[in-house]
């Protein structure tokens, strides 16, 4: 479904990510882990559109990306959550989430999608009136996470959505990504929380200083001994 192939890139000439290549099948939850500085950012931006690649493609549904306009990549189904949800705090929850159907796939099924998000986070249906800025962090993450999910999105790529959160509540988050993926939506979760996202994982990819390092299922990657010592001081 989609795929990264020796993909470089670099800021001002200076390499940033280097040969990295990754797969996701339809309908599974791939996760890309590793600390700040990783290059997670970077080649979350490539795919996004806001950088071009050096060398290397992306390639979805058998498309290539990586000289596609940002609008184009979200009209062929790729939506992203951004790293600080980047909401607009002025604004109610239901406009939010009405920004969020700009694919012109998902238009006309504004109402429904609106309906599903509000299934997923009942409370965002309470708060629906709510200004976005004065919900709590992880209400405002629900909102961004729904407000991706407007735009009927085939990938969703999600980018720390556990950041700054409280444990219940990254539990909260990591179940609805698990059942965001049981309604048919792939996904591509991008974390440093490396334990709580590779449990809920089809497979992952670790990333360090640009480079891939390591890629396996989710259970291969925590019962590994290196990454135990390395990741998790065990």
């Amino acid at each position: 479904m989609f795929k990264l192939h020796g993909i470089n890139v670099a800021y001002s000439d200076v390499p940033i990510v280097y040969d990295v290549s990754m797969e996701i099948e339809k309908k599974e939850i791939v996760s890309l882990v590793g600390s700040n500085g990783a290059g997670k950012t970077t080649i979350l931006r490539t795919i996004s559109g806001l950088l071009k690649p050096s060398s290397g493609e992306i390639l979805f549904e058998g498309e290539r990306l990586d000289q596609l306009r940002p609008a184009r990549i979200v009209d062929l189904g790729i939506s992203q959550v951004p790293e600080g949800r980047k909401l607009f705090g002025s604004m109610p929850v239901e406009i939010n989430l009405e920004m969020g159907a700009v694919r012109k796939q998902a238009r006309p099924n504004k109402e429904k999608n609106m309906k599903r998000v509000f299934s997923l986070f009942p409370v965002l249906a309470e708060r629906r009136g709510q200004l976005a800025g004065s919900l709590s962090g992880g209400e405002q993450q629900m909102l961004a996470i729904g407000r991706s999910l407007m735009s009927e999105p085939k990938l969703l790529i999600m980018d720390e959505p556990s950041l700054g959160l409280s444990p219940l509540l990254v539990k909260t988050i990591l179940e609805t990504i698990v059942k965001i993926r049981q309604v048919g939506t792939t996904v591509l979760l991008v974390e440093q929380n490396l334990v709580q996202s590779l449990k809920i994982s089809d497979r992952g990819y670790i990333l360090e200083t640009g480079r891939v390092v390591q890629t396996g299922t989710g259970e291969e990657l925590l019962r590994d001994e290196s990454i135990k010592k390395k990741y998790l001081g065990i």
